[in-house]
């Protein structure tokens, strides 16, 4: 498959939305997620393929129930993570006067695949017999301590908080996923898309669209945990600061979030 041809499919709206049936879309997963995996390797990467994953993986919770639970439970974080976000752009779109015109066509696109994700984790959920998660009650300001209603340059630090959080944490819980291949599959594409979210977002506030050095650009004291080990440099045992430099080596190379310090990211938002 030509890879321009797989990333227009996965950039369509419909793909993840209820205009298809869950099984559709699954199915539609199923079909040429071999071939989204083979053009998203580069080559001479396939050795390291054989590495331990540093993503979180949970044990198996009993005979006839491996993975189960922790493919599930990896499912509610990610839906709890949407709901903020789907949440964050729909109070930031109806507040009136605070996006600028001239950016409230990016976020209103944000927005649509915010609420196409929370449908399809509902749905997945529900499909493998767990009832999702309800929407939590959001408190934005975090007890005060931001006003991104009020602020459209605090509207835009915590966009770029979410955004990044939600990278890290999709990578952090792979290992939860992999029992299930069209699940791993929907994951990784929502992980890219979220990944185009923060890079664009960040460019907004006009940072570079990667993180270097555990730097999260213009970031408050607040957001560090977002960042927390993403300093790393050394990768397989090859040391990529000696090679490109520190900053450079660091950004090449974005790290997982564990489920426990997304959730508590999450939690400084949800009363």
């Amino acid at each position: 498959m030509n890879i321009l041809k797989l990333l227009d499919r996965l950039s369509n709206d419909k793909f993840f939305t209820t205009e298809a049936s869950r099984l559709e879309t699954l199915t539609n997963i199923k079909d040429f997620g071999t071939k989204a995996a083979v053009a998203a390797v580069p080559l001479g990467l396939g050795s390291l393929m054989s590495t331990s994953a540093k993503a979180e993986t949970l044990p198996p919770t009993g005979p006839g129930n491996t993975y189960k639970s922790a493919l599930t439970d990896a499912l509610q974080l990610a839906l709890t993570l949407e709901y903020l976000e789907d949440e964050y752009y729909r109070m930031g779109l109806n507040t009136a006067g605070l996006i600028p015109n001239a950016d409230k066509t990016v976020f209103m696109q944000i927005s649509k695949h915010e609420t196409a994700h929370v449908a399809f984790l509902k749905s997945t959920l529900t499909s493998l017999g767990v009832t999702p998660g309800a929407k939590p009650t959001f408190d934005f300001t975090a007890g005060g301590n931001f006003t991104p209603f009020t602020d459209y340059n605090q509207f835009l630090i915590l966009s770029q908080a979410f955004e990044d959080t939600g990278v890290r944490a999709y990578k952090g819980q792979a290992g939860n996923v992999m029992s299930n291949q069209a699940v791993l599959q929907a994951a990784l594409q929502i992980h890219s898309v979220e990944a185009r979210h923060a890079s664009q977002v960040r460019r907004m506030r006009a940072n570079k669209g990667w993180i270097e050095l555990a730097n999260g650009g213009n970031m408050p004291a607040a957001t560090n945990p977002v960042y927390a080990g993403e300093d790393v440099t050394i990768q397989a045992g090859f040391n990529t600061a000696t090679a490109f430099g520190a900053a450079a080596g660091s950004a090449a190379y974005d790290e997982v979030l564990s489920g426990s310090d997304a959730t508590a990211i999450a939690s400084l938002f949800i009363v």
